[in-house]
């Protein structure tokens, strides 16, 4: 996809959203609406993107053989078909009873796939593998699975969402929902949905994950950080999945 065809997506898909939500009472915005022009400028040209540095090594990284099995993801997969399964993660795989996210179902294909061993959290090619898979699906609406299973699981990232804690006593929600479209420190606070994810952030100077986002919330409300592995950020992500269902997907986003 050419550049031009690509930011002509990007504009028709945010158009769409963005009448939806006028034509309703959803006044549900995504973070790329709260920033200024320059940023939103930088998302939307590929060639000034510097997100699309990692989506350009994740297309190699798909072509490349890799574990003791000497496979690479694209002796399975076509990219074609890529399309729309960012938008449907966290899932169930087959034969498990818990959902994992996109990374996560990144490293199983690594672990029992290539036969190699897992990637660590935030490694540079596993964020590149995951911004290639969900670049398939930018412009795409989210669109949570219809698994009663998860269920239980989004109770519980709801929970969380609310849920008081650390030294600042402060929610998710209580930023995120309750003053959301306000000032911090002169930054409009946004509503918090997940849809740009692996997201370029120019606080880092790199790509990073939804989970590191969240990590660095803790860390800035004071409160206790689970460990990378823990199953809450899984359960959040199934709940912020589901209250962003039907926002497009703009991987690589660009934030500040």
């Amino acid at each position: 996809m050419t550049s031009r065809a690509a930011i002509a997506l990007l504009i028709a898909a945010f158009a769409a959203s963005y009448a939806l939500a006028q034509g309703s009472d959803d006044k549900r915005r995504s973070g790329y609406q709260d920033m200024g022009e320059a940023l939103q400028k930088m998302q939307d040209d590929d060639s000034a993107n510097p997100g699309m540095l990692f989506v350009q090594l994740g297309r190699q990284l798909w072509d490349k053989k890799a574990g003791s099995a000497d496979k690479a993801c694209a002796d399975c997969h076509a990219i074609a078909v890529m399309k729309g399964v960012a938008a449907r993660y966290p899932a169930i795989p087959q034969g498990a009873d818990t959902p994992i996210d996109l990374e996560g179902r990144i490293n199983l294909c690594r672990t029992e796939q290539q036969r190699g061993a897992p990637f660590p959290p935030e490694d540079q090619e596993l964020l590149a593998l995951e911004a290639w898979v969900a670049y398939q699906s930018r412009g795409e609406p989210i669109a949570p699975p219809d698994d009663p299973r998860l269920a239980p699981f989004r109770a519980q990232g709801e929970a969380l969402f609310r849920l008081r804690r650390g030294q600042l006593d402060l929610s998710c929600a209580i930023c995120h929902d309750d003053n959301a479209g306000k000032k911090l420190a002169g930054a409009t606070i946004p509503q918090g949905h997940p849809n740009g994810y692996p997201v370029y952030r120019l606080e880092w100077q790199t790509l990073g994950s939804l989970k590191r986002r969240l990590r660095n919330c803790l860390f800035g409300i004071r409160a206790e950080t689970p460990a990378w592995s823990a199953p809450d950020y899984v359960a959040l992500e199934l709940y912020l999945m589901q209250r962003a269902r039907g926002l497009p997907i703009e991987v690589p986003a660009v934030r500040p």
